[in-house]
């Protein structure tokens, strides 16, 4: 080998850069793995490779680098399988950790399963935190404030015996809210033992029955209500019924709240007034009167043990039976006497009852409420009697409309339950005997109205208001703008007694002030078409210069006639005279004192005397009551008091005063019995010689017919008339052809309704007579009447006169313009121009073919209803 290509080796300090390569290239050698010798790069030991270059210098370096990475790879990995181990050798103890979890220590699944102490620890944080949680609420959470569903009540109305009639109003709850102190301590007692031994001592919760209600609702399971009477007076009064857990926590919440700052009583009280009983009853007045018919204030304890039952559940211990197969009347019962027999013995249990109390009670039996009454309702005639009390209160009182709403009213009225259904049984059978709508034209739209009133009280006793309140809403007993006809005539009467005919040759310092008392054997012309005079004795004119001529029904004439015998058949000419003679003004001022009122009367033109007026059957009935009392006037009431939880709120106390002179009343009464007794009321004699006395009436056009009456223990007012009150434009009907009749008069189908309602409401009683009348007067001659008696002055009627009276103007009226009635509602008293009140144009004109009361709807004003400020609507 040649000297200059192989040199030996330089030290690296002193070899420059060359020497700085081998070194490198030395140290990469010497770090790679060794080899055996029969494999090494080295033939011996320290001997060499042959150096190749700088090439082979950089490759080298390479090679040894990947080995060094290599080794440190493999240190690594042995490090990771014995680390843990050689640090615990050599680094000491582990440091603890706050919370072991994964617990440290353990291998597999076990390092995931917590030890008891941290189980109990978690428990015990979790338990503080709700603690701390429901601190909170309890300081935050306020009580909320009674549902108003749960304030909204119904008015109970009851009879004149105390009997209940109906619970109606506006809310749809049947619910009397009733004081602590009218609740008996013995249904306080069976509440408690069966339902919360603990309640008048515990916070008003049970933890256990909440969180057993809430597993229940939370698994699935059968929900449950608040098991302590707070709870349950809390969801009743507070909250809604649904069965949720927010609402059940809302529950207990204010639970705890109300059973720390609300007294025991008010809770209990609260509860009883709000909770279902069953029957439709909430609380425990309407509950006791739904199972009993009494106040609740007169619960047996025994009864009492039952009503605590049915808040078990009503529909399973109802005796009456409930909904589903197992709520038969059989199971129920049984039901209904165990859980009786078991609150028994629970009050013993729970020291609220003795053994020999209890041993009392289940000796007499179980208490078996009465059966179910039909659900209350408004339906028939209960709905005109209930809007009848309810005006009344309202016109009469302090409570005002929106108050009576409100309901929670006990309501006492004059109503004789009795009566009620006589009064009803006769209209349904004259109607079904004689109106058959299905078979005439005339027959449809056929209305009845009625109304009877004690004479000597005022007191509404019954009334006739319609077929049905659910259908027809007007009370017929009430205001309805039918004109009364001649059943006026005693008012005119009366003004004549009272007042006198005017004198126009009485001394001219007195001018018409000079008057003459009439007596009822006073003459007037009863001819047809008399032509009517002024009360001097000129011709009385329209204000279009017109004379008036009345007709008599039938155009019948009857010459000079006494005012007796001219109110028994009930001719017109003479009292249509006398009424000018006297002054239609004192007619309208006795009728009042009678005890009608002035927004029922019409205009006080001449034919005012003849019935142009609508007072209501209530307000007709009244006045005449004044006659059948001598003259004592007390105005038609229907509601003796009125009470809200236990608490008299309204009374009313009738006012009686002198309304008509006694002598003139009973000098009336003795005509009005004549009219009876021989003359167009004969129809209406009652049975057993019982003396009564009253007046037919029937309108101009066959549009009304009215008989009116009284005894001296009764009267009462009968109307007919058709109407279709569904029309948009309503209007009185004309009922000739109506009930197969060629016409309809008071003594026609209201007489006989009149007499069969009277028969019965007056059987077994006393058959009182009239009182004789004193002379009263003077014999008045008017209208050119002669005071030499005639043939006619005291006729025989025929049979034809008797049972068609004569009560009204001639059927053949003129042919006038469109009515008021034919272009507004008829029930609106309101509706009429003030200039044809009562007289069309002012007063009787034209040619004496018809009246005045034609164009006339009736009475005017803004009153109208028998209250007087009412507009008799319902």
């Amino acid at each position: 080998m040649s000297e200059h290509r192989r040199k030996p080796p330089q030290s690296a300090a002193g070899g420059g850069r060359a020497a700085a390569r081998r070194a490198a290239q030395s140290s990469g050698r010497r770090a790679a793995p060794k080899r055996e010798a029969t494999g090494s790069a080295m033939g011996a030991e320290n001997q060499e490779r042959p150096y190749g270059g700088r090439a082979e210098a950089r490759r080298a370096a390479q090679r040894g680098s990947r080995r060094k990475s290599a080794g440190a790879g493999a240190a690594a990995g042995a490090t990771a399988v014995g680390g843990r181990a050689a640090a615990r050798r050599g680094a000491g103890p582990e440091k603890k950790r706050l919370i072991d979890y994964p617990r440290a220590g353990r291998t597999g699944a076990r390092r995931w399963v917590p030890s008891w102490k941290q189980v109990t620890a978690a428990f015990i944080g979790f338990f503080g935190l709700m603690v701390g949680a429901a601190g909170v609420a309890l300081a935050l959470v306020e009580v909320p404030d009674v549902n108003k569903t749960a304030e909204v009540e119904k008015n109970v109305y009851y009879w004149a015996d105390g009997s209940q009639m109906v619970v109606a109003g506006a809310g749809e709850v049947n619910r009397q809210i009733v004081k602590y102190e009218s609740i008996p301590k013995e249904m306080r007692n069976a509440v408690i033992a069966a339902e919360n031994a603990s309640f008048e001592d515990d916070p008003g919760v049970d933890p256990m029955g909440i969180a057993r209600a809430v597993f229940n609702m939370a698994t699935g399971g059968s929900t449950q209500s608040g098991s302590t009477i707070t709870q349950q007076y809390v969801k009743n009064a507070m909250l809604t019924q649904e069965q949720t857990l927010s609402r059940k926590v809302k529950e207990l919440f204010i639970s705890i709240r109300v059973g720390a700052t609300v007294e025991k009583e008010e809770i209990l009280a609260g509860y009883l007034n709000t909770a279902y009983y069953g029957r439709g009853a909430y609380g425990i007045q309407a509950a006791s009167r739904a199972y009993y018919n009494k106040d609740c204030e007169d619960l047996t304890a025994s009864e009492s043990a039952f009503l605590s039952s049915v808040l078990n559940g009503p529909n399973l211990y109802d005796p009456a039976g409930g909904e589903g197969a197992a709520a038969t009347r059989q199971a129920n019962l049984e039901r209904a006497k165990a859980r009786w027999a078991w609150t028994l013995k629970r009050e013993v249990e729970t020291k609220r009852m003795t053994a020999a109390e209890r041993a009392k009670w289940l000796d007499d039996g179980f208490p078996m409420p009465q059966k179910p009454k039909p659900a209350t309702s408004k339906a028939g005639q209960i709905g005109y009697l209930t809007s009848l009390a309810d005006n009344f209160i309202v016109a009469n009182g302090e409570i005002s409309r929106t108050e009576l709403d409100r309901g929670g009213y006990e309501i006492h009225t004059t109503f004789d339950k009795k009566k009620m259904g006589q009064l009803e049984k006769a209209v349904k059978k004259v109607s079904k005997e004689n109106i058959k709508p299905g078979e005439r034209e005339e027959d449809k739209y056929v209305q009845f109205g009625g109304a009877s009133v004690e004479p000597d009280t005022g007191k509404i006793v019954a009334i006739y208001g319609g077929k049905d309140a659910t259908e027809h809403y007007t009370n017929n007993a009430d205001y309805t703008g039918v004109q009364v006809g001649s059943t006026f005539k005693p008012f005119v009467l009366t003004a004549a007694m009272t007042h006198g005919v005017r004198d126009p040759e009485g001394p001219p310092e007195q001018g018409p002030d000079q008057r003459t008392i009439v007596s009822p054997k006073s003459k007037y012309n009863g001819d047809n078409k008399v032509k009517l005079l002024d009360y001097d004795g000129s011709t009385w004119l329209d204000k279009e210069n017109k004379e008036w001529h009345q007709t008599n029904d039938g155009d019948e004439s009857y010459g000079d006639v006494t005012l007796r015998t001219a109110m028994q058949h009930s001719i017109n000419t003479p009292f249509i005279q006398l009424g000018v003679d006297v002054g239609t003004d004192k007619v309208k001022e006795e009728a009042i004192n009678a005890g009608l009122t002035e927004e029922q009367l019409a205009s006080t033109v001449p034919s005012f005397s003849l019935g142009t007026s609508a007072p209501s059957a209530i307000r007709l009935a009244g006045a005449y009551g004044t006659f059948a009392a001598e003259g004592e006037q007390t105005d038609p009431w229907s509601v003796k008091s009125v009470e809200r939880k236990g608490e008299e709120v309204f009374r009313y106390e009738p006012e009686t005063g002198q309304g008509i002179e006694e002598k003139v009343a009973n000098n009336v009464t003795d005509v009005l019995q004549n009219v009876v007794d021989k003359g167009t009321g004969t129809r209406a004699q009652l049975a057993g010689d019982r003396p009564a006395a009253g007046k037919t009436g029937t309108t101009d056009g066959n549009k009304s017919a009215w008989f009116a009456g009284y005894t001296p223990q009764l009267s009462t007012a009968i109307g007919m008339f058709r109407v279709n009150d569904k029309a948009e434009n309503q209007k009185f009907l004309e009922m000739y052809g109506t009930g197969g009749q060629q016409s309809i008069h008071g003594a026609s189908f209201p007489a006989e309704i009149w007499k069969d309602y009277m028969d019965q409401a007056l059987k077994g009683k006393e058959v009182m007579q009239f009182p004789k009348p004193e002379p009263i007067g003077e014999e008045v001659y008017g209208d050119g009447a002669s005071p030499t008696p005639t043939p006619s002055e005291t006729p025989s009627p025929t049979e034809t006169e008797s049972d068609g009276p004569s009560e009204t103007p001639s059927n053949t009226p003129s042919t006038p313009g469109p009515t008021q009635s034919e272009t507004c509602n008829i029930w609106d008293p309101r509706c009429r121009d003030e200039d044809d009140a009562g007289g069309g144009d002012g007063g009787p004109g034209g040619d004496g073919s018809s009246t005045p009361s034609q164009t006339t709807p009736g009475p005017g004003g803004d009153g109208g209803g028998w209250l007087g400020g009412q507009d008799g609507q319902e």
